[in-house]
């Protein structure tokens, strides 16, 4: 900010007791030469271009450096920029007899807080001060409602809300109020982005800087008497403004992205030439219904760049595989209550599936892992339309599945995995239960947290066993979603423990599986009995024999999925060093067996695809969450990683402050990896019946 000194022993307001704020009030030097001119809103805005001598930061207030030509002594002796009975349009503050018809109970709360302003305008600091709290309560920040799910909520689409650790912070409000600011540093918003509350009111600036988007934290932001001329598209990053007051400036129109801010309550615009229809619609309807106004005619905008391809590996090798995994958002979890920053129409199935559709072929991978697929596009959808690209499915829904009408367990989500028939065979297939599986072992079944804590959460694997057609390699690919909670990370790790286990046990079965004998037999599919491929008339391949493995660990694997974890977290603890020991913070006070007594091991040789690689910023993307939850496991002792799938454009994301949108159908983003198959130096044949085909090549 152009800024002020930090002087200790100011007026400072915390959060301490019950209805009270933290505020920090931040006084100002007085170093601009005074101006001659009287400002008013009617005059064309100044220019930002002021010459500033660089001030010396105090410490404990990064980034406010340089002083303002305006104290607040300045403001307080000046004339007030408006009166409550002359507005920018130069018609009397009562609305109410223009506009001919009662107005709304809103638009008078509105009416009485541009007088409020109005009133205070020639006071700096006034927010501070008439909150009159000067010392810190040094308690510990609780978790706003909204970032704290509820524990007894298992419907998944609640993680969007799940805000994670929570931080502390002594004081989230800053009043900057009545000091005669002609400009605010960017610094401001990169170095106070815990803020809460920001007063900038009373002052001369003519803009707002885009990164004031950076405040996501911000619940009321305060820019009234000001001279600005419109507001910024980042305006739309700051979700949870519960009251955006703008009175008194030169505003004329207002951008849709405030259509985002679906937690806004108050949208202060009295004292505007603002557009008469905008206007219009706060004056009868309120603020909540230009939100919803201006978000429900957002229209696509330019779509961000596409998504970088990684070449990690370009060795000549003798088999490639490539996979995709793709939480593709539930149906019945995409409802407005979850995600009201996105408009309806974007929401609603019928405009997502043709999306994702489209990004699933365009990167065309040999294998295909989506999650929170419900039975329903699994069959009349994906199945149906995925076929004409040579893709053939195994699905299960989440077990609550089995309990409920056939007209209910269509809608329940689960799993589904698609293959390249032309490429692939698929020798079996298996499906892991967690719940039931957990509450059958001997050394779980009689414990308190295995029928409290994991037997309720239904969530599943789908485990396939794969032979190439060409080559007889074998591969084992894992689809799996594990549950959201943050308060569950227990059952989370247990979830991935039994995970583990079982493919331990199902590769070293399918170590011994006996050869594909007669391929022709697999001709057209497993599972899909009417399929549109078509294919092509080129002379087959012809076909390798089928490969041994001496034990399930040399059998390629990949597991995808959404594991709902992040780095540091006992799942990926586990799944990345091989073992956890029973004492793992994830499991404090909690019993499940010899999983706590003994600890969780497993036999694979696990790496992340893009652990050779900056590891992706987010595959959750959403205003109170984004981290990287969803990974592509594979087993480094069999496969080597060629590329994968970049990050999303981030200049493109300044503007969107959650996923799904326009251009991306699901709250995740897709991840894809390319790999190559390790040779094995010694490979027992098996000689192989492939039934009738043309004539073999020499």
């Amino acid at each position: 900010m152009f800024g002020q000194t930090h002087q200790q022993g100011q007026h400072m307001m915390m959060n301490g007791a019950p209805g009270h704020q933290r505020y920090v009030q931040l006084g100002m030097g007085n170093k601009y030469p005074q101006h001659n001119q009287q400002q008013h809103h009617s005059q064309q805005p100044h220019h930002n271009h002021h010459h500033h001598q660089p001030q010396n930061h105090t410490a404990g207030h990064p980034g406010l450096g340089h002083q303002h030509t305006f104290s607040s002594g300045t403001t307080s002796n000046a004339t007030p920029l408006f009166t409550p009975s002359l507005l920018h349009s130069g018609t009397p503050s009562n609305n109410q007899a223009s506009l001919g018809e009662a107005i709304s109970d809103h638009w008078q709360q509105q009416l009485q807080l541009a007088t409020e302003a109005r009133a205070a305008s020639s006071a700096p600091h006034h927010h501070c001060r008439k909150e009159g709290v000067s010392r810190v309560n040094k308690g510990p920040a609780e978790a706003s409602p909204e970032h704290s799910p509820s524990v007894g909520n298992d419907e998944e689409g609640n993680r969007a809300t799940t805000s994670g650790e929570i931080r502390r912070q002594d004081w989230d409000a800053m009043d900057l109020s009545g000091q005669g600011l002609r400009a605010l540093s960017p610094s401001l918003f990169s170095d106070y982005m815990f803020l809460g509350k920001l007063f900038i009111d009373n002052n001369r600036l003519t803009r707002l800087d885009p990164s004031l988007g950076s405040l996501r934290s911000l619940t009321h932001l305060d820019a009234s008497n000001n001279q600005l001329v419109d507001v910024p598209e980042e305006i739309g990053m700051l979700v949870n403004l519960k009251s955006l007051l703008l009175f008194d400036n030169n505003i004329r129109s207002l951008p849709n992205e405030i259509g985002y801010l679906y937690k806004l309550e108050m949208l202060g615009v009295e004292g505007n030439p603002l557009d008469e229809d905008m206007k219009d619609e706060i004056i009868r309807k309120g603020s909540r219904a230009l939100v919803t106004h201006l978000r429900e005619s957002t229209a696509a905008g330019p779509p961000p760049n596409e998504r970088d391809w990684h070449i990690l590996d370009e060795t000549p090798t003798s088999e490639i595989l490539s996979v995709l995994s793709y939480n593709v958002l539930c149906d019945k979890y995409a409802t407005s209550s979850q995600y009201g920053y996105t408009p309806s129409e974007v929401l609603s199935w019928n405009y997502r599936k043709n999306i994702i559709l489209g990004e699933v072929k365009d990167h065309d991978a040999d294998i295909v892992c989506l999650q929170e697929v419900d039975q329903e596009r699994y069959n009349e959808f994906f199945r149906r339309e995925l076929s004409y690209q040579d893709y053939r499915g195994v699905f299960s829904p989440k077990t609550r599945a089995k309990t409920m009408a056939d007209k209910e367990a269509k809608f329940v989500d689960g799993c589904a995995t698609f293959f390249k028939s032309s490429k692939y065979i698929l020798l079996d297939k298996h499906v892991i239960d967690f719940a039931n599986t957990a509450i059958n072992r001997p050394d779980m079944k009689g414990e308190h947290d295995t029928f409290n804590r994991v037997m309720p959460r239904d969530h599943i694997a789908v485990v396939t066993f794969f032979e190439n057609r060409a080559t007889g390699s074998r591969l084992i690919v894992v689809n799996v979603h594990i549950y959201w909670h943050p308060a569950f990370k227990d059952v989370k790790l247990v979830q991935v423990a039994i995970m583990l286990e079982q493919i331990t046990r199902l590769s070293d079965r399918w170590a011994k599986h006996p050869a594909c004998t007669d391929k022709a037999a697999f001709q057209h599919g497993e599972l899909d009995t009417e399929s549109n491929f078509t294919g092509t008339d080129a002379t087959p391949e012809e076909p390798a024999p089928s490969q041994e493995y001496p034990n399930g660990t040399q059998i390629p694997l990949l597991i995808c999925g959404d594991f709902n974890s992040t780095v540091g977290t006992g799942v990926y603890d586990l799944i990345t060093q091989g073992r956890v020991s029973g004492d793992h913070s994830d499991l404090v006070n909690h019993s499940y067996g010899n999983f706590t007594r003994d600890g969780m091991t497993h036999p694979f040789k696990l790496k992340s695809a893009y652990s050779g690689t900056d590891e992706l910023s987010f595959t959750n993307y959403t205003p109170a969450y984004s981290a990287v939850i969803d990974y592509i496991w594979y087993s480094a002792n069999a496969l080597q990683v060629r590329g994968v799938l970049g990050d999303v454009d981030l200049d493109y994301l300044s503007k969107v402050p959650g996923f799904p949108n326009h251009h991306f159908p699901s709250d995740h983003v897709a991840l894809r990896a390319e790999f190559s198959v390790k040779s094995r130096k010694e490979i027992k044949a098996v000689e192989a019946k492939f039934g009738p085909q043309k004539e073999r090549r020499s």
